[in-house]
């Protein structure tokens, strides 16, 4: 089984890229706020919701991806310690679609406490609905997810294979593939977690 959604690029890059970022407090921790507009842009291309985006959602530019970040920022703002919080994400996105008047998104969390299985299936539920999945990474004992310490990425592919579920996520402008368990065992009692989105019918 494997679903990838149909994502989207902006000047080449997949998905929008925090180190664009001309703002310092945003270059050095705006993954939170970069991940937020990320989801926008995909719901307004691919759930027919434009006033999430406030330019031309036609024409994705860089400068417009900038100037969109700082429109988030004071939503999900950089803070000493981060958006280190499922909640503190889901509270702050939720104020920014209530601003521009989106109602029917129903944001969903589930914390890194949870076994890997579960965030399976919680990853494959919301991407097989057309939705993908913003994953919050603390810590991790091992040195090759070094990029991704104390981080918002978006994810929005999975393949089902003989060791596991990979993952697709979208950070930095590129692509990478991860097996969940591994990522998801990240050796740490602190965890971060993972936010999903729906449409309340």
């Amino acid at each position: 089984m494997k679903k990838i959604l149909d994502y989207f690029s902006i000047d080449g890059a997949v998905g929008g890229n925090q180190e664009w970022f001309k703002n310092v407090v945003m270059y050095i921790g705006g993954c939170a706020a970069a991940t937020a507009c990320d989801c926008c842009i995909y719901l307004a291309l691919h759930k027919n919701m434009k006033h999430l985006y406030p330019f031309d959602i036609a024409h994705l530019t860089r400068e417009d991806y900038i100037r969109f970040s700082m429109k988030m920022k004071p939503y999900l703002k950089p803070r000493v310690n981060g958006v280190s919080k499922t909640y503190l994400f889901r509270e702050g996105f939720e104020k920014y679609l209530e601003d521009v008047g989106e109602k029917r998104i129903i944001i969903e969390e589930m914390q890194g406490t949870e076994d890997a299985g579960s965030a399976a299936d919680f990853i494959k539920k919301h991407i097989d609905s057309g939705f993908p999945v913003p994953y919050l990474m603390l810590r991790h004992k091992k040195e090759y997810y070094k990029d991704f310490v104390w981080h918002w990425f978006l994810c929005y592919g999975y393949e089902e294979r003989e060791d596991g579920m990979w993952i697709t996520v979208a950070t930095y402008g590129e692509k990478s593939t991860f097996r969940l368990a591994d990522l998801w065992d990240t050796g740490y009692e602190e965890r971060g977690g993972l936010v999903g989105l729906k449409i309340d019918r």
